[in-house]
């Protein structure tokens, strides 16, 4: 993993006292724990090219509001809680690109939409787990991580918060702000756009 962080953890970290909620790790272990999720979920959102700096964004966010975190669940919510950054920087870099002049060739159509499909085949799900790398050498992994990269934003999180965060319905309706219904439905229908798509 070439990804690095060019930020300086406190040398001390929120200290737990009686009767309050215990603060979180320190936050080097905290890195150490969550940066390979966090790096996997931004290369299948945003690809390689922007995945470095949003990652750096994303751990530079969570250092300035470490202090102030208190854990008050399982450790697993801490993943959830850094996830929910990288969500917003991958969909900045996603506006960042829209607004940047593309030839037209390059455009890409993405509809929004909320047609309903039938239970995704566990094909897809096993190819989205396989694949959660992004084996760049594999024409035909790259262009399912593509594909998933092109599809409405709460589509796309969802998807790969399931198949590369491994996160419950539960924790991805906290990382992209909806409930755990509307979460499981962006699922639903990205991985139906997916299967049409890529006619797996």
């Amino acid at each position: 993993m070439s990804q690095t962080l060019a930020v300086h953890p406190p040398r001390s970290g929120p200290r737990a006292t009686a009767g309050t909620v215990a603060g979180p790790p320190p936050f080097q272990r905290f890195l150490d724990t969550h940066r390979e999720v966090v790096w996997r979920f931004l290369v299948s959102c945003v690809g390689r090219e922007d995945a470095d700096e949003c990652f750096e964004e994303t751990f530079v966010s969570a250092l300035r509001a470490y202090p102030r975190l208190r854990v008050d669940g399982p450790q697993h919510n801490l993943r959830a809680w850094v996830l929910t950054i990288a969500h917003r920087k991958a969909l900045d870099a996603h506006r960042g690109r829209a607004r940047r002049a593309l030839p037209v060739a390059e455009i890409a159509e993405v509809v929004d939409g909320d047609g309903a499909g039938g239970q995704a085949e566990s094909g897809m799900r096993t190819r989205l787990r396989a694949n959660a790398g992004v084996d760049e050498s594999q024409e035909r992994d790259e262009t399912l991580w593509q594909a998933v990269r092109e599809l409405p934003a709460r589509q796309r999180s969802a998807v790969v918060l399931r198949y590369v965060a491994d996160l419950p319905h539960r924790d991805i309706a906290t990382a992209i702000g909806c409930s755990e219904e509307a979460a499981r439905r962006s699922l639903h229908e990205g991985l139906t756009r997916l299967r049409k798509e890529m006619a797996i």
